[in-house]
């Protein structure tokens, strides 16, 4: 059996997790099945209604509970969504031992390792349980590391962002 792909979006600019939910898009046009696990995020994805009516082709998942991002949060409320990321690394072993999807984004999975909650060796090892399931992982860092074992890297920078009003 093949093995399923490893690709990063890293870097400072802006688009990053849309280009990973293109590709969950993409799949799901295909036929295919995505389980997407946001991490750091205050207001995911998770608790948007169009997200509830992609499914079952595509699935959202948000373990932690606060509607802030993570770098925002006291300390003492890290500590304690640190418990609720592991879980759902857990969620997302388990979801690739058992091929439940096509495609599994980590969305800001690499903001995990820059936060020292997981290390780069603790992201192989999840993914090693992958099977023929392609892997997305997102972040700003890129860990050197990571060039050992993925397979694909864009670099996102943002050459002009305008934020209009609509």
């Amino acid at each position: 059996m093949e093995q399923g792909k490893i690709i990063v979006f890293s870097g400072e600019g802006r688009g990053k997790t849309a280009a990973a939910l293109g590709i969950a898009l993409d799949a799901a046009a295909d036929g295919k099945t995505a389980v997407i696990i946001q991490f750091l995020k205050g207001r995911g994805l998770a608790e948007s209604i169009f997200c509830k009516r992609m499914e079952p082709a595509i699935k959202i998942f948000r373990f932690e509970k606060s509607e802030i991002d993570y770098d925002e949060r006291p300390a003492e409320q890290q500590q304690d969504d640190i418990s609720s990321i592991r879980n759902s690394l857990g969620f997302a072993r388990k979801v690739l031992k058992t091929g439940e999807c096509d495609i599994l984004i980590l969305d800001e999975v690499l903001g995990v390792i820059d936060n020292g909650i997981i290390t780069v060796e603790e992201l192989r090892e999840l993914v090693s349980h992958r099977g023929a399931t392609q892997v997305v992982f997102t972040g700003r860092v890129l860990f050197g590391e990571l060039c050992t074992f993925v397979d694909e890297i864009s670099q996102i920078s943002t050459v002009r962002f305008k934020k209009y009003d609509v």
